[in-house]
């Protein structure tokens, strides 16, 4: 029993010093949201921040991978988010479909290119 306790005891500190904390904010924001109104100027900001910062992290795992995404080459990167983004478009606004577009392109450019 102690042996696995301490392969695991990593994991309780990672969802006690990382998951717990930011779940607490989470839940305290969705009781603060409720009464706001959808359209009005703050959620709107709101909505922009938040989808200007994904932006910016898809753009740098395409652009500056590390990893074994680095071991494909930056045209199949940018290939496949490019169709992931069309499938998004194309099939009715899917995420699903998009992310798994992307991720099919992805890894079958890495196998037809990749090192």
């Amino acid at each position: 029993m102690s042996a696995v306790l301490n392969e695991l005891w990593p994991y309780f500190i990672l969802v006690m010093v990382g998951f717990l904390p930011n779940e607490v904010w989470r839940a305290l924001g969705f009781v603060a949201a409720r009464g706001l109104n959808e359209d009005s100027e703050i959620v709107v900001w709101s909505r922009a921040v938040a989808t200007a910062i994904l932006a910016a992290v898809i753009a740098k795992l395409i652009l500056f991978s590390s990893g074994a995404l680095a071991t494909i080459p930056l045209p199949v990167r940018v290939s496949a988010a490019v169709l992931g983004f069309l499938a998004f478009l194309a099939i009715r606004r899917s995420v699903f479909a998009g992310v798994i577009v992307g991720e099919a392109a992805l890894l079958l450019g890495g196998m037809l290119f990749g090192k």
